[in-house]
């Protein structure tokens, strides 16, 4: 008897605020997320791409972010090697925490799974306080509940600091 697969909705967030070898922001983070639609990932839709302004340093170049929903079977781990698989394709270097990066893609939630290991932390820890992933969330998913929270997407944002709000726009 074959087991049958189980398959998960995947929120997965990208952003970039470096140019590729030829390609922009926007086309990396295009082509990633169609990198990704492969055996065990499938993808589903996303959301438009945003602009923010770099974090913690606005003098550095803006950001372009955009949240997908994909389909997967992978376990939590495999999905999230496959993510810094697809971060190194795209020539994603890690100098120091927050520098400028030509794609960076964060597993926002994976089913209903909680997680607190060191390499898979469902959901993002962080997910519920970030403009750049909210607001291209909410776009694809308004009504959505983070896992582990009894808040939706829509709610969220409207906690959001009214200048994150504001300063982050549909691009």
């Amino acid at each position: 008897m074959k087991r049958q697969l189980q398959f998960d909705q995947a929120y997965i967030a990208f952003g970039a605020n470096l140019s590729g070898s030829s390609s922009s922001p926007d086309e990396t983070i295009m082509a990633a997320i169609k990198s990704l639609d492969c055996v065990g990932i499938q993808f589903i839709r996303s959301s438009s791409m945003w602009k923010s302004p770099a974090w913690p340093n606005p003098s550095e170049p803006e950001f372009t972010n955009a949240v997908a929903l994909f389909m997967s079977h992978l376990s939590p781990l495999r999905l999230m090697n496959r993510l810094l698989k697809c971060e190194a394709d795209f020539g994603r270097i890690r100098r120091s925490k927050n520098a400028p990066r030509t794609i960076d893609i964060d597993l926002i939630s994976y089913g209903q799974n909680l997680s607190a290991t060191r390499r898979v932390q469902l959901p993002h820890p962080r997910a519920h306080e970030r403009a750049f992933v909210l607001l291209p969330l909410q776009e694809i998913a308004p009504k959505w509940k983070l896992p582990g929270g009894g808040s939706s997407i829509s709610e969220l944002v409207v906690h959001l600091n009214p200048n994150d709000r504001q300063q982050t726009k549909n691009a």
